[in-house]
């Protein structure tokens, strides 16, 4: 008579479509695993690249904010001086307009006018070592972005446009209009009609 007692047939399946099912489960909950690692990955890369891109944007508007800085401060010190430039232009004008009344020939008037043109030298020298420049534009073609036009009239000889008398110089400071200046400009002639010599009169 043999020891080993079988089991009977219904329990054996039993037992082995347990050891399938728990199989299965752990294959399916590994799986599982795998994909939320995968996810969790994926969001990690991509929370690594938003990072990056904030961090590139900052440094970006830094660099801008460094550059927009240096550039007021540039401007700080190139146009410090347009107020009392400004300032300076009436005195001068002012000279001017003195040494263009001052005429005759006694000693005092060329006293006078030789001081005057002295002194507008000097505001010239001044002028120039200060990055002031003046326009003075007779003969050149007008400039809406310098000249100021105060008449304009037909000029024989002249080209149409151009700036044919300055009434007054202007000045820039660095590259920037402190003053346009102020101009006559030539105009084209005014076409005069014709009559067609072919047209028949009428009775």
């Amino acid at each position: 008579m043999s020891t080993d007692q079988e089991l009977p047939e219904s329990q054996v399946n039993s037992e082995n479509e347990s050891v399938v099912d728990t199989s299965h489960t752990e294959l399916v909950e590994h799986e599982l695993t795998l994909e939320e690692l995968h996810q969790a990955l994926a969001d990690a890369e991509q929370k690594a690249q938003d990072n990056w891109d904030k961090a590139v944007r900052a440094q970006a508007e830094m660099e801008n904010l460094k550059r927009r800085t240096q550039k007021d401060l540039e401007d700080a010190h190139k146009f410090a001086l347009t107020g009392f430039a400004k300032e300076l232009l009436s005195v001068l004008d002012s000279l001017v307009l003195g040494l263009q009344a001052a005429t005759g020939e006694s000693e005092d008037v060329k006293k006078f006018r030789e001081g005057s043109e002295l002194t507008i030298k000097q505001f010239e020298t001044v002028f120039a070592k200060f990055k002031i420049e003046t326009i003075d534009p007779i003969g050149q073609p007008f400039n809406a972005e310098q000249h100021q036009a105060m008449a304009m009239q037909v000029v024989e000889g002249a080209e149409p446009n151009s700036v044919v008398n300055v009434f007054q110089k202007g000045y820039m400071l660095n590259g920037r209009l402190l003053r346009p200046a102020m101009v006559l400009v030539a105009k084209a002639a005014e076409q005069q009609p014709t009559t067609n010599p072919h047209v028949d009169e009428q009775a």
